[in-house]
């Protein structure tokens, strides 16, 4: 695994956001969409599945299969889309609109699981994660997958899980957020160093901001210089760039997301729990269903309710 460069946000969040998430995505959005999972559907037995070795991750796929027929939800931070056209086992049941502020992603994700035969045509919004866009409780669901740990401070994140909060139902709104963990596995492409700070710590609270470089491929490169030659040399060979973006990440220390949620919950004056720890009737509240890490990320399941 390769070391990430730590980083520290001394400007501007929003100014760092724009800089090292935003300008890069949409540089990046073709080559980055080409090396996600495609949802792709084979008819077998006059049922839709999907390839195996190309199966989301199994705790989403479980989360937006379990959902009623008819409900509405939110991808916050839908990037090319690849969750839009799930659940694969009951196709078209559910409808997730997709938000991501990369316009050159959006136009992925707008026809998400489409086949060469088969146009499809997603509902995506142009937006940001951060505003406050929707009808409050306009949706029964939401999902934010790999998005939270792009945002540059503590306050922003909060805030992230407050909109979702806020955008499902307050009487029976789901909500499941994924973010980049501290612990990376063993398949995984890079190793998180650890600050001074949290070196002290065997279990820190607080996670690293990192950048994290993309590298193009060889064929999204242009090559430098005019070559007209019928027959190269080799000395005619095209010097082929290869651009790196950094990106920036917070990588979440085990723990954090879950106080995060807490925190956001807490200051909308949710009670955090399950509807027994109401005092009394009319109280509303979030219940922590399940939360953990899973392939290098950190995962919490929320669930509304009203006692």
């Amino acid at each position: 695994m390769k070391p990430v460069k730590s980083v520290a946000v001394v400007d501007d969040p929003q100014i760092h956001e724009d800089q090292y998430v935003h300008a890069v995505y949409d540089k990046i959005a073709s080559h980055f969409s080409s090396t996600r999972y495609k949802v792709r559907a084979a008819v077998s037995n006059s049922l839709d599945r999907v390839n195996c070795d190309l199966q989301p991750w199994p705790i989403i796929a479980k989360f937006l299969s379990d959902l009623p027929t008819g409900w509405i939800g939110l991808d916050s931070g839908t990037g090319n889309g690849k969750y839009l056209p799930l659940p694969t086992d009951r196709p078209g049941r559910l409808l997730t609109i997709g938000l991501d502020r990369s316009r050159n992603l959006l136009e992925i994700a707008q026809h998400a699981g489409s086949e060469p035969s088969r146009l499809i045509t997603r509902e995506v919004v142009w937006g940001d994660v951060l505003g406050n866009g929707w009808r409050s409780g306009a949706f029964d669901y939401a999902i934010s997958i790999a998005t939270i740990h792009h945002l540059a401070s503590h306050d922003r994140r909060k805030l992230a899980i407050q909109r979702l909060l806020q955008a499902v139902s307050p009487v029976h709104g789901r909500m499941l957020i994924y973010v980049w963990a501290v612990e990376q596995d063993e398949l995984s492409k890079r190793s998180i160093p650890t600050s001074d700070i949290n070196g002290l710590d065997p279990q820190p609270t607080t996670g690293e901001d990192v950048f994290v470089p993309w590298v193009m491929s060889q064929n999204q490169c242009t090559p430098k210089g005019d070559v007209t030659s019928s027959a190269p040399s080799k000395r005619d060979t095209p010097v082929v760039e290869t651009p790196v973006y950094n990106r920036y990440y917070h990588m979440f220390a085990n723990g954090e997301l879950k106080q995060l949620t807490i925190q956001a919950a807490e200051e909308l004056g949710l009670v955090v729990g399950p509807p027994e720890n109401a005092s009394n009737g009319g109280c509303r509240g979030i219940k922590i269903v399940q939360e953990g890490w899973e392939r290098s990320n950190y995962y919490v399941e929320l669930r509304h309710w009203v006692s």
